[in-house]
Parts: structure tokens; sequence; C-alpha cells
């Protein structure tokens, strides 16, 4: 994250994320598969790690070896076709786009820093800063009801942020400067869908 400058003089909070070189792999039909999809692949890897399935899916249609797999669903297929690259050149700035991506992992947390609860009193005496109380009746039913509020794993799922400005394009580096925050950490995989044709689609 880095920020930058508007023409007011308001400093902005963005992300920088580089985008592609991607290559679509497939191209699925209404009239065959039921709906209208393509599929890209991204970052090359030696064909020795692909098994034969992913390696006969993507030489068939004179494609390197791609490490990641994603479908998007599309309204009308005329704009693509098999082999070809989508890059930045695909965005506009002032676009709206939803980022999807995998939280930072937080361990195993405790209920003040999971699920926001209030600690308990810090001097007279008490014993009770950060325990969680009760948590289920007891004689009946005798046990903990399922999807009760308790300390757990935190992080490390996925997650999207919806309309995500798009305030800048860099074509050489293929990088996309973004308002705020998105999921995950540096070097974090992400999935980038534009808000306009999701609306299309539903």
């Amino acid at each position: 994250m880095t920020q930058v400058f508007n023409k007011d003089g308001l400093a902005l909070p963005v992300t920088v994320i580089k985008v592609g070189n991607c290559f679509i792999t497939q191209l699925k039909t209404e009239s065959i598969n039921g709906y209208n999809a393509i599929q890209i692949g991204y970052l090359k890897r030696q064909q020795m790690r692909i098994n034969k399935a992913e390696l006969g899916h993507l030489t068939k249609n004179g494609l390197p070896p791609l490490l990641h797999l994603q479908e998007y669903k599309v309204p009308d297929l005329n704009d693509y076709s098999l082999g070809q690259i989508i890059n930045v050149n695909h965005f506009k700035i002032g676009q709206l786009v939803n980022v999807s991506g995998k939280s930072i992992g937080k361990g195993f947390s405790g209920n003040q820093k999971r699920h926001k609860f209030k600690r308990g009193p810090m001097t007279h005496g008490s014993k009770n800063h950060k325990a969680p109380g009760s948590i289920g009746p007891g004689t009946t039913p005798g046990r903990v009801l399922p999807g009760k509020k308790m300390a757990g794993q935190l992080g490390a799922k996925r997650i999207t942020v919806s309309k995500v400005r798009i305030l800048g394009i860099d074509e050489k580096q293929n990088l996309l400067i973004l308002k705020g925050s998105i999921p995950g950490k540096s070097g974090n995989l992400l999935s980038i869908s534009c808000s306009d044709q999701l609306k299309k689609i539903k």
C-alpha cells in the first residue's frame, strides 16, 4: 500500500497490484455448458510440475503450462477468443471492480479479537478479564448449540471487497492502482472481476 495525491491535494490510500498476463484457456457457451464463461490461466510453470490432464487441456489449444486457472462468467463471448491475453488494457480508470483473495491468517484467537466481545472488569479482584462466560444452558439441552461465537481460527478465509475504484493504470508494468485496501498480504493471489458485468449476468 501507498498513497497518491489527487487534483485537490488530498492524500488517498491506494494498493498497487500486478495484473497478468493471463491467457484464455477455455470458452464455455450456453448451448453446451448452460452458461457463458471464460477460463483464464495465470503464471507459467515448468511442464514437469503439471499433471497430464491439465497439460492436455492446455496444450490442445497451443497454450503453455499455467499454474492458476479461474473461471469468470461473462454476458457475451464475442469479445473473447482462445489464447487471448488479458491484462490491464481491459480496465479503465474510474471503473469499479470486485477484488477477492485469501485474508491474512491470525491463528487461534479469543473472543475479544475474533468477535469483538467486551472484556470483563480489570480491578476489584475480578478474575473474568477475557473469559467467554456462559456458553449454553445446563440440563436442557445439555450441550453447546452449533454456531456459538467462541475462540477459534481467525482469518485465512476468502474475502471479497466490492466496488473498489481504479485510480491509475501502468500499462508498461501491468499495474493497477486501486483505492483503499484489499484482502491478504503482499504476494497474495487475487481475483478481479468487473462490477458492471456481474450486474448484466444477474
